[in-house]
């Protein structure tokens, strides 16, 4: 084993490609996302956001760049959500009591968050208004 990962359990680190080992790897992260959902409320308002918009892009056959553009952003905001979660758990973790330092932190990342968000409403609004307007 190299240096510095002895914390690593043996079949967690090996260079024999094992699919148990692959499969075991997508259920923990089909685990983390079950777990933003149920325990990170905006989590799921941004999931509830994200379908109402495919719905909306398949109601209105929206082409094959915009959906490239929506694919983007809603996963750059649930990537977002996922690292200041991460981050979050791992400050109230290390100390459950105010620190300045860990306040920062987070957010920081939760502004992250937020500029991912923005992102997506801004690309939302390319996408969908002219089409809106076109009904009008």
């Amino acid at each position: 084993m190299r240096k510095g990962l002895e914390f690593l359990p043996m079949n967690m680190y090996s260079n024999k490609f094992s699919l148990k080992a692959r499969l075991q790897s997508f259920r923990y992260a089909f685990k983390g996302l079950g777990t933003l959902l149920k325990f990170e409320h905006n989590s799921r308002i941004q999931l509830f956001a994200a379908v109402v918009i495919i719905i909306l892009g398949l109601i209105m056959k929206i082409g094959l760049s915009e959906w490239s553009l929506l694919v983007i952003v809603i996963s750059m905001v649930f990537i977002t959500e996922l690292l200041n979660s991460s981050l979050e758990s791992l400050g109230d973790k290390i100390n459950p009591q105010f620190d300045e330092m860990i306040g920062r932190a987070k957010n920081y990342s939760a502004a992250a968050v937020f500029i991912a968000a923005v992102a997506a409403i801004a690309v939302g609004a390319i996408i969908f208004f002219p089409r809106f307007w076109a009904f009008i």
